[in-house]
């Protein structure tokens, strides 16, 4: 029998919290992030999605290892198996592991673009692919001898997925990759998204845009209020049949295609998070039960945290 490969990331259980300062010396713990879970194997892009506040940026914070000074994080996470350590991650980080940031802020602004896209290499072959990557991402060639300051935030935003495609990345976190491009070159960056997939990388796409999510991941991991709720196949996002945690069915009938139908609340801050599902407050299924401790359940091809989730299918 073959032996199963471990995924390239999986997380565990990840909690975050920050060290505050309150009323003169005193200090709180404010916890963010409760329990995530995610698990993204070779070959295939694993979406993340949710509103903003839900914890997506943090973790790709997390797994590369540059939360602030204050934060605290709990939870295993593992790259290939073994333990993402500190002196592991400062290792892997910008060769096999790649960010792309959300921020335009991450560009060195003292720095031409080419120099920081092939990462100081100046032989023939990595200019070239510097060449090619402009052209299909319909960027001039003399962008390569701008500033980051001299350049308009959608050219910004295309220099920062470029840097994803420069070197052989075995992992990928694309944190919010496309705001402000048009749709053309949107649709270029998730096609090189999968391409890097297909040759066997594993990608972590944090995005808002669900309807994005869909075309393109193979999996999706819904997130709210520093939890995972449910995590399925993108095709399970074509029905609101086939989605079972009550957020999630939310999610999808907010979609535009489907009317933009939105539910009463508003995700609770962190402190103010109930107990048990973090949903509980805007859910139309809540029992008491639900404010204990919610476990993973699977649901054929994937999984849910809610007790009601057969009342789902």
């Amino acid at each position: 029998m073959e032996k199963k490969l471990p995924p390239i990331l999986e997380i565990r259980g990840l909690q975050i919290s920050f060290k505050q300062y309150e009323k003169g010396f005193s200090q709180t713990e404010l916890e963010v992030i409760r329990d995530l879970d995610v698990c993204v194997p070779a070959g295939e892009i694993v979406a993340v999605v949710g509103s903003s506040g839900s914890g997506k940026s943090l973790l790709a914070h997390a797994v590369l290892g540059i939360l602030p000074y204050n934060a605290s994080v709990k939870g295993e996470i593992l790259y290939d198996g073994e333990a993402l350590t500190e002196k592991r991650v400062k290792r892997l980080r910008g060769d096999e592991i790649v960010l792309v940031p959300q921020s335009t802020a991450y560009l060195d602004p003292l720095m031409k673009t080419g120099v920081q896209i092939r990462k100081g290499k100046k032989d023939a072959a990595s200019k070239e692919r510097l060449h090619q990557i402009f052209r299909e991402y319909e960027l001039k060639q003399e962008v390569e001898e701008q500033y980051p300051f001299e350049l308009s935030g959608g050219m910004t935003r295309r220099i920062m997925n470029a840097t994803a495609l420069m070197g052989h990345p075995r992992l990928v976190i694309a944190d919010e990759p496309t705001p402000g491009l048009h749709i053309s070159v949107t649709r270029r960056a998730m096609e090189h998204f999968r391409e890097l997939a297909d040759m066997g990388a594993g990608v972590l796409l944090i995005t808002h845009d669900l309807e994005l999510a869909v075309e393109t991941a193979d999996r999706i991991a819904v997130f709210y209020a520093g939890s995972t709720l449910e995590e399925v196949p993108a095709l399970a996002f074509q029905s609101c049949d086939t989605l079972h945690h009550p957020y999630s069915r939310a999610l999808w009938n907010a979609m535009p295609k489907h009317g933009f139908q939105p539910i009463p609340g508003t995700q609770p801050y962190a402190r103010e998070m109930p107990q048990g599902c973090p949903f509980g407050p805007r859910c139309p299924k809540y029992t008491q039960e639900c404010s204990e401790k919610i476990p993973w359940r699977q649901t054929g091809d994937g999984r849910v945290r809610c007790i009601h989730a057969e009342e789902a299918q």
